[in-house]
C-alpha cells in the first residue's frame, strides 16, 4: 500500500491528531504568554528577553478561523436536516390525503380487482412529467405519485435482503410484509443473501423459500462462502455476493428494466414504495440508468420500548440520512435502503466485499458516484422505510437493562461510524477520476461475467474497438459489452460530496475537541489583552453553538409531525394487510417525550464523538471490524419452533 492509500484510510485519525495537537500549541502558548507577559521588547533594550506574542499569531488565527468554520457547519447540519423532514413530512402528508381521496372514490374497483396495481396502488397519474435534469433530485412534489398508465409488470425488482444470524422471526415478518404488497407476485424477485459462516443457514433459508415460493414472483437464496479471501462477514459481502448470482438470470435484453433494491432484515418497506420506485424509472428514461433511488427511515416500532438516550440517537441517525434528501439535493446518500439499476451495477462491477465498505450503503453510493464522474442522479422516494431501535433485551429489567440497551446502541454507533473508512475510500476515488478526466466513454459487462477475469469489470475501450464491427453483436467475443458516454467530471458535486463526508466522519470528533479547546483558551486568556484580535469569532462560535441546539430542539419538534404520519400511513397498511396482530406501533406526543429533548447533550458524546474517535483511533492499527447481529423487535407471536429441536 502507497503512503497515500495508508494516510487515506487513516484520514480521519490524522485529522483528529492534527486538532489536538494546534489546540495545545495555541493553549500552552498562551500560558506561556500570560507567564511572561505581553510586552514588545525594543531592538535596543538591554533588559531580558520578554515573550513576543506575535511569533505564534499565524497559528492563534489558524485556530479561531477554524474552530468559526467548525461551529457554522455544525448550526448549518440541524438547520438542513429541520428544512428535510418539514418538506417531506409536508408531501407525505399531501400524498396520505390524495391516496385516501383516491381509495373512496375508487373503492368499488379495488373490490373487483384487488391484485391490480393500478386499482389498488394509483393515486393519480404522472404521465405529464418531463424529463428532468440528472443535476439535481426531482420534484418531490410529482414523485410521490405512481403512475396509472405505466405497465406494472415492465419492471423487475431484484429484493436483496442480505442477513447474517439474524432471528426468524425478523426476517419472516420482513417478508410477510414484502408479500403483502399488490404487486408482489408480478414484479418481486426476492434473494435472501444468507452467510456460510451461519449455522444452518441453508436450512433456515430452504424454510422460507419453502413458505413464502407462492408469495412473489419468485424467491431464492444465495450463499455467501466463507473461504473466500479479504470477504468478511457482513451485509456487504452479503450483499455482493447475491448480485453476482442473480446478474445470472437476467438477460441483456432484461437487464435494463431490472431494479435491485438492499434492505435491512427488519425493513418494513410502503406498499407503494416499489411503485414510486417504477414511475420514475419509466418517467424519467434519459437518467434511468444511472439512477440511484433512496427513501427516508424512521424508527416507529419499539421506540417506546427502549431508553430516552437510545430513542433520541435513532431519531438523529434518522435526521443525518434526511439531511440530504430535500428538494434540490444533489447528493444525497442512502441510509439502509436503496434501489440501483442493474446496468448501474453492471457499470460499476457491484458491490465490494473488504473491510472499507462495512457501510454498504454509503460505499455503493460512493461506487455509483465516481464511476459517473460526480453525475449521478439522485431521486428520493417518498415512501419512508420503517425500522426497528437496536434493543440489548433491557426493557422492563431497570438499570441493568438500560445499560444492556445503551451497550447495544454504542456497538451499532462505532459500526457506522467504522465507515469512516469510506472518506478515504472517496480520497483516492477522487484521486482516479482526476488521473481518467479526458475520458469520454466507459465500457462494461454484465457483472456475472465481469467477474470472471481478474478486471474490474470494466472493458477497455481500445479492446472494444479492434473488435470486427461487421460481426453480429451476438456472435462477437464483446457481444455482451455495453458502451455508454462518459459525461466530464462534476467538481462542484465532488465539493458537495466531501463536505457531506466530513460531517458524517469528522465533526463529531472536531466539534467535541474544539468545543473543549475553545473554552481553555477563552479560559487561559480571560482578562488578557487581545493582542490578536480573535476574541470576536469565539463570541460568534458561543452563539452558533446556542443557536445549534435550539435547531436541534426544533428538529425533534418538527420529527413529531414526520413520525405521526408515518406511522398512520403503516399502520393502515398493515391493517389493510392483516398484519396488524402483534404488530408493533410507536407513537409519540410531544408533552409525553419532552425527556427525548433533554438527551440530546447526552446523546451527541456517546453515541457520536466517543464511537468515531474509537474507530478512529483503531485504524491505525486495524481497518477490520468483527460484525455483530443487533437484537430487533418483532410482532408478539408464540415462539417459534426450531427445525433442529424437532429431530
Amino acid at each position: 500500500m502507497s503512503i497515500f492509500g495508508w494516510c487515506s484510510q487513516r484520514a480521519g485519525g490524522l485529522a483528529m491528531m492534527a486538532t489536538v495537537a494546534l489546540s495545545y500549541w495555541v493553549i500552552s502558548s498562551e500560558l506561556e504568554a500570560q507567564r511572561h507577559g505581553y510586552k514588545y521588547q525594543s531592538n535596543d533594550s538591554l533588559s531580558a528577553p520578554n515573550y513576543d506574542p506575535q511569533n505564534g499569531a499565524i497559528w492563534v488565527n489558524i485556530f479561531s478561523y477554524y474552530c468559526l468554520l467548525i461551529h457554522f457547519l455544525v448550526f448549518c447540519f440541524p438547520l438542513r436536516s429541520c428544512y428535510a423532514v418539514f418538506t417531506i413530512g409536508r408531501q407525505l402528508r399531501k400524498s396520505a390525503r390524495a391516496r385516501t381521496l383516491k381509495d373512496i372514490k375508487f373503492g368499488h374497483r379495488r373490490r373487483s380487482s384487488s391484485t391490480s396495481l393500478s386499482s389498488s396502488e394509483t393515486l393519480t397519474s404522472s404521465r405529464d412529467l418531463g424529463s428532468s435534469s440528472s443535476s439535481e433530485v426531482e420534484d418531490v412534489d410529482t414523485d410521490c405519485y405512481i403512475d396509472a398508465d405505466i405497465a406494472p409488470d415492465r419492471v423487475i425488482h431484484a429484493i436483496v435482503i442480505p442477513n447474517y444470524k439474524e432471528e426468524n422471526d425478523t426476517l419472516r415478518e420482513t417478508l410477510e410484509v414484502l408479500a403483502s404488497h399488490p404487486q408482489a407476485r408480478n414484479t418481486y424477485d426476492v434473494y435472501l443473501a444468507m452467510e456460510q459462516r451461519e449455522h444452518n443457514a441453508e436450512t433456515k433459508a430452504s424454510r422460507f423459500v419453502n413458505e413464502f415460493s407462492k408469495k412473489f414472483r419468485s424467491i431464492n437464496y444465495t450463499l455467501h462462502p466463507s473461504d473466500i479471501p479479504g470477504e468478511l462477514a457482513g451485509k456487504g459481502s452479503n450483499m455482493a455476493w447475491a448480485a453476482r448470482k442473480l446478474s445470472e438470470r437476467y438477460s441483456l435484453g432484461q437487464r435494463k428494466d431490472v431494479i435491485v433494491t438492499g434492505i435491512d432484515a427488519d425493513s418494513h418497506l410502503s406498499t407503494n414504495y416499489f411503485g414510486l420506485v417504477t414511475t420514475m424509472h419509466m418517467t424519467y428514461t434519459e437518467t434511468a440508468t444511472t439512477t440511484l433511488y433512496s427513501a427516508p427511515i424512521i424508527f416507529d416500532r419499539n421506540a417506546h420500548n427502549v431508553p430516552a438516550i437510545v430513542r433520541v440517537a435513532d431519531v438523529l441517525w434518522s435526521a443525518a440520512g434526511m439531511s440530504g434528501l430535500y428538494k434540490g439535493s444533489t447528493v444525497a446518500p442512502p441510509t439502509s435502503v436503496y434501489s440501483v439499476p442493474l446496468e448501474l451495477v453492471d457499470r460499476v462491477g457491484g458491490w465490494d466485499c473488504d473491510a472499507e465498505a462495512i457501510g454498504e450503503d454509503l460505499h455503493m453510493y460512493l461506487k455509483c458516484f465516481f464511476a459517473l464522474n460526480g453525475n449521478l442522479t439522485v431521486r428520493t422516494v417518498m415512501s419512508p422505510v420503517s425500522q426497528t431501535n437496536v434493543t440489548g433485551g433491557g426493557h422492563g429489567k431497570g438499570i441493568p437493562g438500560l445499560i444492556a440497551d445503551v451497550q447495544a446502541r454504542y456497538k451499532q454507533a462505532l459500526r457506522h461510524m467504522w465507515g469512516a473508512l469510506d472518506t478515504g475510500y472517496a480520497l483516492r476515488k477522487v484521486v482516479e477520476v482526476w488521473r481518467e478526466r479526458k475520458h469520454t466513454s466507459r465500457a462494461f459487462r454484465p457483472l456475472h461475467t465481469a467477474l470472471n477475469d481478474a478486471s474490474d469489470g470494466y472493458v477497455p475501450e481500445s479492446q472494444v474497438s479492434t473488435a470486427d464491427p461487421e460481426a453480429a453483436p451476438e456472435s462477437g467475443i464483446f457481444s455482451d459489452v455495453t458502451t455508454d458516454t462518459l459525461k466530464g467530471v462534476n467538481y462542484e458535486r465532488m465539493i458537495v460530496l466531501f463536505h457531506r463526508l466530513f460531517e458524517a466522519h469528522f465533526l463529531p470528533v472536531q466539534m467535541t475537541i474544539l468545543v473543549v479547546a475553545s473554552t481553555l483558551y477563552a479560559w487561559v486568556t480571560d482578562g488578557a489583552p487581545d493582542v490578536h484580535g480573535v476574541n470576536w469569532m469565539f463570541s460568534i462560535c458561543n452563539i452558533l453553538r446556542t443557536v445549534g441546539f435550539m435547531e436541534v430542539a426544533l428538529y425533534l419538534f418538527l420529527y413529531e409531525s414526520f413520525h405521526k404520519v408515518c406511522l398512520e400511513i403503516r399502520e393502515k397498511e398493515m391493517s389493510d394487510a392483516g398484519l396488524t396482530k402483534g404488530m408493533h406501533f410507536s407513537r409519540r406526543e410531544a408533552k409525553t417525550n419532552f425527556i427525548d429533548y433533554i438527551m440530546v447533550p447526552l446523546v451527541a458524546p456517546i453515541f457520536g464523538s466517543i464511537p468515531c474517535a474509537q474507530a478512529q483511533i483503531y485504524h491505525f492499527w486495524t481497518v477490520d471490524l468483527v460484525y455483530t447481529v443487533s437484537k430487533k423487535a418483532t410482532r408478539r407471536r408464540a415462539k417459534s419452533v426450531n427445525l433442529d429441536s424437532l429431530v
